[in-house]
């Protein structure tokens, strides 16, 4: 698992040369792949980032807003969910470290960001597009954690009962 030498040495004291040792390669393969030891952890985002894009624009033209956010991250739990120990080991890790935690709400931001740009491209205005696109980051958030914690919830399944909660409080208002 990528983030075990995190979790054993912590992530500061882990250093590029540990984690080049451990896959078997040199420090100089190490920076083929990734920029820093940071990376390591965040080397999914852009083809999550693609994956709900693409399923983003493939959505319905009759879809509402939040059907088509709901696909986009739909899209993204195949990515994520295929490895919840994985998903589990790096969440600890993340959390762990103030700048690691940083850098996930920067990552959730571009994300949310870029879901929105492709919601204004099919036409939805800029406030609706923003909220949809940030109500889909925090409903991502609790699904996951709620999936990370319960070993039968499917990840899918944990995305759907949370815009379903999000439906019906805003529902309620």
């Amino acid at each position: 698992m990528r983030s075990t030498l995190y979790l054993e040495h912590g992530f500061d004291q882990t250093m590029v040369a540990d984690i080049a040792d451990r896959a078997g390669v040199t420090a100089r393969t190490f920076f083929r792949y990734f920029a820093d030891k940071r990376e390591v952890l965040f080397d999914k985002a852009g083809e999550m980032a693609e994956k709900s894009l693409a399923a983003l624009e493939a959505a319905p033209a009759t879809a509402s807003t939040l059907a088509v956010v709901a696909a986009a991250l739909d899209a993204a739990a195949d990515l994520v969910g295929q490895d919840r120990e994985r998903a589990r080991q790096r969440h600890a890790v993340i959390m762990a470290n103030a700048d690691l935690r940083e850098r996930e709400l920067i990552k959730l931001a571009h994300m949310s960001a870029a879901l929105a740009d492709g919601l204004r491209r099919r036409g939805v205005d800029d406030t609706e597009a923003v909220l949809a696109a940030e109500a889909g980051a925090a409903v991502h958030r609790v699904a996951f954690e709620r999936w990370a914690a319960d070993d039968d919830l499917d990840l899918r399944d944990a995305i759907r009962q949370s815009f379903q909660q999000l439906r019906t409080l805003t529902a309620a208002g």
